[in-house]
């Protein structure tokens, strides 16, 4: 690979560093290709990539990015998982392929220039979905103004059981 190539190199993963909001450091030492494929297609559904490339080039890209916490990882054969959205998809399928593939073996990650620990990442794998955790964000809100119906409507509701209550012992007095 000539100089010009590798600064291409570089300016494209420093672009994709730019626009990830999350990034996992991972070793993918072992893993054929039909592996690494089957990676990249359950990624490609969470609009996310992993790319692989040399731990110099990914250091020079990595440069004045929120993933710059993870310069110090870039060791022995690395591959960076990129999510440009959501945090939670990526990292549900990550820790999933590497629940399957004891060959793979996350390091770190990076979500929004904060660095997280393996633990951290596996507890963000097990947060719902956007949509379901929107979902019951509208669940709440539509909770609220339901049971304000029911308040308001319970006073006259009652006002009128005590009507019946009376008129009910009016009418067995008059017998």
């Amino acid at each position: 690979m000539n100089r010009d190539e590798k600064s291409a190199v570089v300016t494209e993963l420093n672009e994709s560093f730019n626009r990830a909001k999350f990034t996992v450091v991972a070793d993918y030492c072992g893993l054929t290709v039909s592996e690494l494929q089957e990676l990249r297609g359950e990624l490609r559904k969470c609009d996310s990539e992993i790319r692989v490339a040399k731990n110099t080039l990914l250091k020079r890209a990595v440069a004045n990015t929120t993933s710059e916490s993870l310069t110090d990882d870039f060791t022995g054969t690395t591959a960076i998982v990129m999510a440009y959205n959501d945090p939670v998809s990526p990292a549900k399928a990550l820790t999933k392929f590497a629940d399957g593939h004891t060959k793979f073996k996350i390091r770190c990650a990076a979500l929004e220039g904060d660095k997280l620990t393996i633990d951290d990442l596996i507890a963000l794998s097990k947060l719902p979905t956007k949509e379901v955790l929107l979902g019951q964000f509208l669940s709440v809100l539509n909770g609220v103004p339901t049971g304000l119906v029911q308040v308001l409507s319970a006073v006259p509701r009652t006002f009128l059981y005590g009507l019946q209550a009376i008129k009910e012992s009016k009418e067995q007095s008059e017998n």
